[in-house]
């Protein structure tokens, strides 16, 4: 039996369809973008709430980041988050996002030990958290690790440049590869990572022009954080692009909303409320299903408690 030529072995191609749902992001689909001039769009978040609305804006990356220990639990820096916290993040993101790619980061201490730590860890931010893979910080030091992790199946994405985990060795958070010897040792780095396996990788704190160039050097995706325009994606906190963080925020963040400043108002009003108590009006209150009789406490009272109990309190 012939169909007509215009029919499929799956239906009428001009029939009514089901509204499209965006493409789930891979890591192919991110490799696919490498000079295609579309940019990849990356954000971290920590928490349903805040991965569904990142979520919901159209980001092609979500990173759980170990900048939790600054914007969400208060640290000085990232160096107290730990391995299981952020596999509850990550597995709080995972139940929100459903097409980003989910990237987890290694935290500091889960790959300082050794490859066989190293893999043990990050396959229980796979397995236990959801990620779709992780990130780890470091250079040509780390490209073992890299190779041990890609040739268990869980994809990577490097980190080079600023590297907030080695603020303790570099004496604070300093712009790296400002000179000629340091910008070519950022490259060396970079094609270390990409010849380990590496899918991408993150440029942070770099002068623009050396980001533009290494990113020009590499077959792999790029992402910036205060590495210029010429990377293939950026990256940023997202508290730092809500206006939801405390104190000055670094050079390279642009802040698209002052969310702190409507939380305030939002509580002070709330307080106010309360104190004068126009909250809870009515609308807020639930009624009984009868109406009760004045006295219908009156027979109501624990076996050892009198009411010289209460005076006597």
């Amino acid at each position: 039996m012939t169909q007509p030529p215009d029919s499929t072995p799956y239906g009428d191609p001009s029939a009514p369809m089901e509204r499209p749902v965006p493409s789930k992001v891979t890591v192919p689909r991110l490799l696919a973008r490498k000079n295609s001039g579309q940019k990849i769009l990356c954000l971290t978040a920590y928490d349903y709430p805040t991965a569904r609305l990142v979520d919901e804006a159209g980001f092609d990356l979500i990173l759980v980041g170990d900048s939790m220990a600054n914007v969400v639990l208060g640290h000085a820096s990232t160096l107290k988050i730990t391995l299981d916290q952020i596999i509850s993040a990550t597995r709080a993101v995972r139940r929100a996002a459903d097409r980003p790619l989910v990237l987890a980061d290694m935290p500091f201490g889960s790959f300082h030990t050794g490859v066989h730590d190293t893999l043990k860890n990050a396959l229980r931010i796979v397995r236990e958290g959801g990620a779709h893979g992780v990130k780890i910080e470091g250079g040509a030091s780390r490209a073992h690790l890299v190779r041990a992790l890609v040739e268990a199946d869980i994809p990577v994405m490097g980190h080079v440049g600023l590297l907030p985990q080695a603020v303790n060795l570099r004496g604070g958070y300093k712009v790296q590869g400002r000179t000629a010897e340091a910008a070519r040792a950022l490259l060396a780095d970079a094609l270390a990572l990409q010849d380990a396996g590496a899918f991408a990788l993150v440029l942070e704190g770099v002068p623009a022009a050396v980001a533009q160039r290494i990113s020009e050097r590499l077959r792999i995706p790029t992402i910036g954080i205060g590495a210029g325009a010429g990377c293939d994606g950026q990256i940023l906190v997202f508290h730092d692009v809500v206006g939801l963080r405390f104190g000055p925020a670094p050079k390279f963040v642009k802040r698209y909303a002052e969310v702190a400043d409507l939380m305030r108002n939002a509580l002070a009003e709330l307080v106010r409320d309360v104190r004068t108590g126009a909250f809870p009006a009515q609308e807020h209150e639930y009624a009984a299903a009868e109406t009760l009789p004045s006295d219908w406490d009156a027979d109501v009272a624990p076996a050892d408690w009198s009411p010289s109990d209460a005076r006597q309190a």
